[in-house]
């Protein structure tokens, strides 16, 4: 499809807008080819009737939502200039997010606010992650660069510019401080701290407040951090550009001079500072010409103490250090004196010379006269008032710069330690392209060098570019970009820029007017090059950025750098040794020799000017270098480590000059972008393929536009080839690879139209189905209501019908109803009499019955009497009979007697006979003890056999040895250490537990996670064991007589208990290592890439950095089944090995703590990943988990699924509304898990997949922000710390098992044990 053909209602384009740049505008109506105007409506409302579109070029097309704010650029559907600042823009304002990928180049907008993304924690989670994987980052690109050394054995570098302020230097920081981090050596030089300390030095002595930026780097600095071949840090090596020496006595307004100076000054009332007599900042002329000394949250003091201690990091004594300062100090009262007299008593010249032990007379004299050689004579004369100023700067300048260079060197000597180089990094902190108002020499050497690194970038990017096309099997054809090798000539060439200034700066009477004029006589015929038409003072040059117009004004003096040389050979003569040094001759051949670089690289090209190979020719007794030959030739070097090396580029961005946070100048960004080569490459990229998808991304995207021939079709690559041919009809605007799908530009925005077309549609058909569906369910309830109305009212005419005939039976009725209630009412009086009459009767009843008793009571009594008279009677009889019986009870007690005696006999034979038996069982009771004395005994004997028997390394149990006693091993030894014990041998216990101890050592070591299982449950039997035996009361509750009986006797074996507790605790951490090492690659893949749910894709064009060199293609994929695979091996082998069940239930605890914490920080770190379907994706793999561990029976004890409750929360945030006031407040009282920051971090990263889906308004996350600030305590990191380790315990639990009964199988080859 053509890219005209897109120019349809409703699509928006981009105007130009001198405020904004570029401003949104809607297309109202269709635009055809022919039509001389389109017709547009900007987003503020106000009306845009026509745009000329006479000219070929029509309006930029802005790019959907759906692909606005990615993390690379590059995946743009239509790649121009307002695309590129909008994306930005959106990025940084909307989503906090501060780094962008544009193809090769991440792009570091300065956000003027400490984040929360530089932690510890977070450069692990970048750690081993392949470039794409996580969202844009400094530490990205260092791992990347980092990964392809180890990978390819080549050499890397890493570029970072940009302008003052944009955060060059905190960018190089950062990148070193994570070659620190995952590079450790663990030697004791501790080189990588070294690295770090060397920054505070470099900054103090090299960077200085600028109108711009607060801590600008005034000079160049190339880092070559050195790695052997284990890929850890050796050592280090600096290289420094073109220092700015002119700040050192010339500043501009609201400018300071470098840091050391102000530092100095704080500190001059210290006892080792007195000495260098100094005083405040703003008494000297050098630290004040800027007006303010002081920078508002700066204490210059607290900054020398830092300064100090890194110094004193790198190896350097405080004498060595108050030694550099003498020379730093002494260019200060080099100022004071308001003009330069002859005589020497001057108090400042004097402490001047004083501090750097140099002849008064020969400062004074040669500052302020100059020597002329002629041909028969010498000549000495006095100079003017200016020349003697300038006489004195370059002296102040010549110290300065020796003084930098000498720092370097101490820096450089100690980073360097013994061991031989592999492969180094470099960081190149260098400054970008500037332009000012006013500008001058410096930044024509800035602007120079970044001409030749912009060179180097361009072809860079193109070879690339062809690489990729040449990988994927595509036919390459030439593309054509911007060349600035004529710029280059014009500056360097014969008879160019340099060579006329070089030639100017022979001539003795030489001036920038002279040499301005040549340039305008030889180079007006350059194209690009131009004269002012205001100005006869300066020239302009159309660089790569922008046209720069350069004052002429001072460009000699600064090249030429001169300096007497009878004030050199008056520093020579100090006894300072330091500042003696400075000034010594160097010796031919001295740049080539081996040993640390210190000063930027001395001339190694030839100058083209045949004048210039003789300056050893003084004519006026000068020493002149000519500044800008060494800084081409130093530059000339670096572009040949460059060009030797792979370059990862790092662009930074000033948003604003106010330094305010988050706040973006789409002007000044702009500015920057062109400068910086972010739009060359975008340029390069837009004029091929600029959209690629592999074609799984493709398949994901676009099933919805497969018919369901297609779908069925197993193939997928020739699915989408299928599908791509049906939907775009011409071929040249898409290409397809052997991985990859390459689109023209606005081919992916088509697709996305014909997608979110097919989905309008959809949801169409949808919503006419749900109408239909409601008003059908409308229409059946209203017809029911209409029935019941019917019913209703048709009752009502019945009933109106039956009144009448109701009326005329009242009279009847009243009737009827008379004669019941009267009923009623004698029915009522009858039962009351009737219930009276009873009660009655029964009282009368009750009092005849009670005086029939009494007369039969009578009766009774009478004949009673009678029988008691008889009873009396027959007693008389019974006494007579009673005396019989008792003689004959006398007789049978008698006999009784007897028959006792014989009874005591019987039962003393029978307790001699129980004795008896007694006897005869102590004795088989002695027979068990003696055959456990003999099987220790037998174990003793063979102990050393034990320890050194190949059980601490190789014993696992396999087959049935694990059915049958799964902690044997345990229970082996502490069989031996029972029996020294009983043997109350001591040196025998030593030697067993010492034998035990060093053996179980070897295992921590290992990595065999089933070995560990197997050793850390039979070291918690053995802790057991050492309790359950020790013979004290807490642990003998549950202990059988038995096992009473074999418990320890003679020795108190509780600290060995707490040596055998300590090795089982880091057996556990080492157990716990080796499954998070394991687990770590499917964490990531299976929770958060994996779509489990089948027809809910998150897929979204990835752009160039997903075709990083550092990928392999055959990586293993992983899922959440893996994972869960993964975790059953885990608990099986545990199982198998026997290990306590609370002993389970902590690793798991652990192990999903892990999981949790790594999948949170990747949500965290990628931007791609906090989307509502991501969410989802999300929620069901948790459900997953849950549902393992039910299977396992590992809910209840472990606390597992707490440990997932921050991940839980931060799926369900992705998944909840975020637009009102209730929304906020539901999101404070849901994710009480999840801090401040990760609360914020995830809405400002919340990435719609869909146009249906909307982005989470600032004025939200500002609102949800306000409600967090009255959350007490709470960390403020944005990261979990993955490496946190729960506090393991070890329960102490009996066992049941008799020791005695223990049985050693024959497969374990312990044959020299033998049970007797």
């Amino acid at each position: 499809m053509a890219l005209s053909e897109l120019y349809t209602k409703y699509n928006r384009v981009w105007i130009p807008d001198e405020e904004h740049v570029w401003k949104s505008a809607e297309i109202l109506r269709d635009f055809k080819p022919g039509d001389d105007t389109l017709q547009l409506q900007l987003e503020d409302g106000t009306m845009l009737y026509s745009l000329d579109t006479s000219s070929p070029q029509l309006p930029h097309l802005r790019n959907p939502d759906i692909l606005v704010g990615e993390n690379d650029l590059t995946a743009l559907s239509y790649l121009h200039e307002p695309a590129v600042l909008h994306n930005l823009k959106v990025r940084f304002v909307e989503s906090k997010i501060i780094y962008t990928y544009c193809g090769i180049i991440l792009v570091a907008v300065n956000p003027y606010k400490q984040l929360h993304i530089y932690g510890d924690a977070v450069i692990h989670a970048y750690s081993g992650q392949n470039m794409g994987d996580m969202d844009p980052h400094i530490f990205a690109v260092a791992e990347e660069a980092y990964k392809q050394m180890a990978r390819n054995n080549k050499n890397q570098s890493i570029i970072v510019s940009g302008e003052s302020g944009a955060g060059k230097t905190v960018s190089a920081r950062y990148a070193m401080r994570y070659f620190a981090m995952v590079s450790k050596s663990g030697s004791k030089t501790h080189v990588e701290d070294k690295v770090l300390a060397s920054n505070p030095i470099t900054e103090a002595i090299g960077n200085a407040k600028t109108t711009r930026n607060d801590n600008s780097s005034r000079f160049g600095k190339y880092t070559e951090i050195s790695f052997d071949r284990r890929y850890q840090i050796i050592g280090a090596n600096m290289r420094t550009y073109l220092l700015e020496k002119s700040r050192v006595v010339s500043q501009s307004e609201s400018e300071r001079n470098y840091h050391i100076f102000y530092q100095m000054c704080a500190c001059a009332d210290q006892p080792e500072f007195k000495s260098l007599r100094l005083c405040e900042a703003d008494e000297f002329r050098y630290t004040s010409m800027g007006g303010e000394t002081a920078i508002e949250g700066v204490d210059d003091r607290k900054d020398m103490e830092e300064t100090r201690r890194t110094f004193s990091l790198l190896g350097e004594r405080h004498r060595s250090f108050l030694s550099l300062c003498r020379p730093t100090s002494r260019c200060l009262p080099l100022c004071r004196p308001t003009s330069l007299c002859r005589s020497t008593s001057d108090p400042h010249i004097a402490a001047f010379c004083d501090l750097l032990r140099v002849s008064p007379d020969g400062v004074t004299r040669w500052l302020c006269h100059r020597r002329f050689v002629m041909v028969a004579e010498t000549v000495v004369k006095p100079v003017t008032s200016k020349r003697a100023v300038n006489a004195r700067d370059a002296l102040a300048k010549q110290i300065y710069a020796h003084l930098f260079d000498c720092v370097i060197q101490k820096i450089n000597a100690a980073l360097q330690v013994p061991g031989k180089q592999h492969s180094f990094i470099g960081v190149l902190d260098i400054y970008g392209f500037e332009t000012f108002d006013i500008n001058s020499f410096e930044q024509f050497c800035i602007n120079y060098a970044n001409e030749k690194l912009q060179q180097q970038f361009n072809l860079h990017v193109f070879k690339l570019e062809q690489e990729e096309y040449m990988k994927e099997d595509i036919p390459w054809t030439l593309i054509d970009f911007y060349d600035n090798q004529p710029v280059i000539d014009l500056i360097e060439a014969k008879m160019g820029i340099l060579d006329l200034l070089d030639e100017e700066c022979l001539f003795p009477q030489g001036t920038d007017q002279n040499w301005l004029q040549k340039l305008y006589n030889y180079l007006a015929d350059n194209p690009l090059f131009e004269k002012p038409r205001m100005s006869n003072e300066a020239f302009i040059i159309q660089h790569f950025a922008d046209k720069v117009e350069y004052q002429c004004w001072g460009f000699l003096e600064k090249n030429r750098d001169t300096l007497y040389e009878e004030l050199i050979d008056t520093m020579r003569t100090s006894k300072f040794p330091l500042l003696a040094n400075f000034f010594l001759e160097e010796e031919p051949g001295g740049v080539g020799s081996k040993g640390i670089k210190v000063r930027p690289a001395r001339p190694g090209v030839k100058p083209t000017n045949k004048n210039l190979r003789t300056t050893s020719v003084c004519i006026l007794s000068m020493y002149v270098t000519l500044f800008f030959f060494q800084f081409r030739s130093s530059l000339y070097l670096l572009m040949e480590t460059l060009n030797a090396t792979t370059p990862h580029y790092v662009r930074c961005i000033k948003p604003n000059e106010e330094k305010m946070p988050f706040e973006y100048d789409s002007k000044r960004v702009v500015q920057q972008l062109r400068a910086c080569g972010v739009l060359e490459t975008i340029h390069i990229s837009a004029q091929s393929y600029p959209s690629r998808w592999t074609y799984i991304e493709f398949y994901s995207r676009y099933s919805i536009l497969m018919s369901q021939q297609e779908l069925v079709l197993t193939d997928k690559k020739q699915t989408c080839r299928t599908v791509l041919q049906r939907l775009i009809q011409d071929s040249n605007q898409y290409k397809f690879g052997r991985t990859k799908i390459f689109f023209r530009a606005g081919q992916v925005a088509y697709l996305e139209k014909l997608r979110l077309d097919r989905l309008r549609g959809a949801c169409v058909t949808i919503q006419k189905h749900v109408r239909g569906w409601s008003h059908r369910r409308t229409f059946l309830r209203m017809r029911e209501a209409a029935i019941i109305l019917q019913q209703y009212v048709r009752g009502q005419r019945r009933i109106r019908c039956e009144t009448g005939k109701r009326l005329r039976g009242y009279g009847w009725a009243a009737v009827v109803i008379q004669r019941y209630w009267r009923g009623h009412l004698t029915r009522q009086i009858f039962r009351m009499v009737r219930s009276s009459s009873i009660i009655i009767q029964a009282f009368t009843r009750g009092w005849i019955a009670r005086k029939r008793y009494k007369k039969v009571l009578c009766c009774v009594l009478s004949e009673i009497d009678l029988i008691l008279l008889k009873q009396k009677e027959q007693k008389e009889v019974s006494d007579s009979q009673i005396e019989g019986l008792t003689f004959k009870v006398e007789h049978l007690q008698n006999e009784n007697n007897q028959l006792q005696k014989l009874f005591q006999e019987k039962m003393s034979v029978n307790d001699s006979i129980g004795q008896e038996v007694t006897r005869l069982n102590q004795e088989n009771m002695v027979i068990p003890e003696l055959k456990q004395t003999v099987f220790s005994s037998c174990v003793s004997v063979n102990l050393a056999h034990v320890c050194n028997c190949p059980m601490f390394a190789d014993l696992k149990p396999r087959g049935v040895v694990v059915n049958m006693i799964p902690n044997m091993a345990a229970q082996l030894l502490f069989m031996c250490v029972r029996h020294a014990d009983y043997l109350n041998d001591g040196a025998k216990l030593k030697s067993l537990m010492n034998a035990i101890i060093s053996g179980v050592k070897k295992v921590i070591t290992v990595t065999d996670f089933e070995l560990l299982s197997f050793w850390l449950s039979n070291m918690y039997h053995m802790l057991n064991c050492l309790k359950q035996y020790s013979g004290e009361e807490e642990f003998m509750k549950q202990n059988s007589p038995r096992q009473k009986k074999n418990c320890l006797q003679n020795f108190d074996l509780s600290e060995h208990r707490q040596i055998f507790s300590d090795l089982a605790i880091r057996i556990y951490h080492q157990f716990i290592s080796v499954m998070e090492k394991a687990l770590m690659p499917m964490i990531v893949p299976g929770m958060l890439e994996h779509e489990s749910l089948q027809g809910i894709s998150s897929m979204k064009p990835t752009g160039f950095r997903k075709r990083s060199s550092s990928i392999y293609e055959d990586q293993e994929i992983y899922t959440i089944s893996s994972l869960l695979q993964q975790l059953s091996l885990y608990h099986s082998t545990m199982s198998q090995h026997g290990m306590e069940e609370g002993l389970v239930r902590q690793a798991v605890k652990q192990t999903f703590f892990l999981v949790g914490a790594a999948t949170l920080n990747n949500i965290l770190l990628r931007k791609d990943m906090c989307s509502c379907r991501k969410g989802m994706q999300i929620r069901c793999n948790i459900s997953y988990l849950e549902e393992w561990l039910k299977e396992k029976d590992l809910v209840q004890g472990t606390s597992a699924m707490e440990t997932l409750k921050p991940l839980c929360q931060a799926a369900w945030l992705l998944q909840v509304n975020k637009t009102t006031d209730d929304d906020a407040k539901e999101i404070i009282e849901q994710c009480s898990e999840l801090n401040t920051v990760q609360i914020v971090k995830i809405l400002n990263s919340y990435t719609p997949i869909d146009d249906f889906e909307k982005r989470v308004a600032p004025s939200f996350v500002r609102k949800v922000q306000g409600l967090l600030q009255d959350r007490e305590g709470g960390s403020s990191q944005l990261m979990l710390d993955t490496q946190y380790r729960f506090q393991v315990t070890f329960p102490f639990t009996p066992s049941s098992q008799a020791l005695e009964l223990l049985q050693l199988p024959s497969s374990l080859r312990l044959g020299f044990i033998t049970r007797i």
